[in-house]
Formats: structure tokens, C-alpha cells, sequence
């Protein structure tokens, strides 16, 4: 059994404040090869996960927001914006779900931000055609030019 409290939040997302990528996970499945795949997920602003999809047609993806406020973005497959969604705690809008094969991307609008993510395992580095070609890799140059882009979409 392992209780989710107040303090183990506070421990991931100060994990995440410490992190060169800015985010860090805590997962609840016991290995790589579980077949679902349960963890909390803290972001730091200015961390950037870059446009990808799940091709596997079991990898729907289940966010529910349990601290700050994330803007998630939806690209068609030419990486034109189709949709964002704001996700807030307090808000009416705090959780999503994505369907398999979307490309979509995030970013962190509050620091302290952390959300529960379930789907189906197992972990798997993304594939080739599951990263969005036209998108910067995380380590290029263009990523943080990228990032701000994206993070515009959710400011007035």
C-alpha cells in the first residue's frame, strides 16, 4: 500500500524544483513492464515536454490535476495548434483524457504543479513516428524559443 499524502507531493515536486528538466516522476507500478502504468507527475516552469502522440491504440492518457495549473496543447499531424484545454485545481476544468494517436504537448503555468497519470504500460521510449517531427528535440537550442511559443497560447 503506499498512501498519497500532502508530504509526498511536496517531496516530488521539490524533486522536480531540483531537476535539470524541471519535472519529475513518482511512479505507483512496480516496474517498467507493469501493464498500467500509474504515477504522479511534478512540473517546474520552464520544463518542456515536447510534441508527441502514443500510437499504440491502448495508450489513452489520463491526467488529473492535483496541484497548480498546466495549459495542455493539441497539434494536427502538419503540427498546426487544433486545440488547448487550460487544467486548473479550483477550476472547473482539472483533469483530461487523451485519446491514443493525438499529438499533443503541455506546459507548466504554476510552479508546484503535479498531476496523477494513468495509462496502459508497458514503458516504452517514444518511437520514431510518435515524436513530432516538427518540433524541436529537448535538448536543442529552439526547445526554450518552442516552449514560449507554446506557453502564449494560455496567457491574455
Amino acid at each position: 500500500m503506499k498512501l498519497i499524502t500532502n508530504d509526498l507531493l511536496d517531496r516530488v515536486i521539490e524533486e522536480a524544483k531540483s531537476s535539470h528538466r524541471k519535472r519529475k516522476n513518482f511512479n505507483f507500478h512496480s516496474s517498467d513492464e507493469s501493464r498500467c502504468n500509474r504515477l504522479l507527475n511534478a512540473l517546474e516552469l520552464g520544463t518542456y515536454i515536447r510534441p508527441h502522440r502514443h500510437l499504440d491504440p491502448e495508450k489513452e492518457e489520463l491526467m488529473l490535476l492535483l496541484r497548480g495549473k498546466m495549459g495542455m496543447i493539441f497539434f494536427d499531424d502538419a503540427g498546426n495548434v487544433t486545440s488547448t484545454a487550460l487544467l486548473a485545481v479550483g477550476s472547473d476544468t482539472f483533469g483530461i483524457d487523451i485519446p491514443a494517436g493525438t499529438y499533443h504537448s503541455l506546459v507548466c503555468l504554476e510552479s508546484g504543479t503535479l498531476f496523477l497519470e494513468a495509462k496502459a504500460g508497458p514503458y516504452r521510449p517514444f518511437l520514431p513516428q510518435e515524436v513530432a517531427p516538427w518540433s524541436p528535440a529537448e535538448q536543442e537550442e529552439e526547445a526554450a524559443a518552442y516552449r514560449a511559443v507554446l506557453e502564449r497560447l494560455f496567457t491574455p
